[in-house]
């Protein structure tokens, strides 16, 4: 059965997925930071959902959709079109790449990330283990 994204219940599956993962564990231990993840409205997707992750040392401590910004205050911001996020998790769009060439728009500190390649990389092979319900 496949999970709507974006969704509660989707960013759930995926700290569900990252927590299984030694490779995940072993990429992002030495990884502080948590993240909003903001898909905007594109398509039949009419209203902007905001993913908030917090990533620690190889652990997913929290995961939830936020309904608003001001809610949390997290180290990094990345947003994109719902397009481009789905790129990201279907493996057609590196997120390193997607950062550096602004596909995805960062705030926070892009160098930090770009130390941690591996740890993106097995974010999304993480993410594509979740049966994803795309919106068209």
């Amino acid at each position: 059965m496949s999970i709507k994204f974006p969704s509660d219940e989707w960013i759930k599956a995926l700290m569900q997925e990252l927590n299984q993962s030694q490779a995940y564990r072993d990429a992002a231990r030495n990884w502080e930071g948590d993240f909003f993840f903001i898909v905007e409205p594109e398509g039949s997707l009419k209203e902007q959902t905001i993913f908030y992750m917090d990533l620690w040392h190889g652990e997913c401590r929290s995961a939830c959709v936020v309904a608003d910004e001001k809610e949390k205050a997290p180290e990094f911001r990345i947003r994109a079109p719902l397009s481009k996020w789905r790129r990201v998790i279907e493996k057609n769009l590196d997120p390193i790449q997607g950062l550096v060439t602004r596909q995805l728009k960062l705030q926070g500190n892009l160098m930090k990330i770009m130390k941690a390649p591996k740890a993106a990389l097995e974010l999304v092979n993480c993410c594509t283990l979740v049966p994803t319900d795309f919106p068209e």
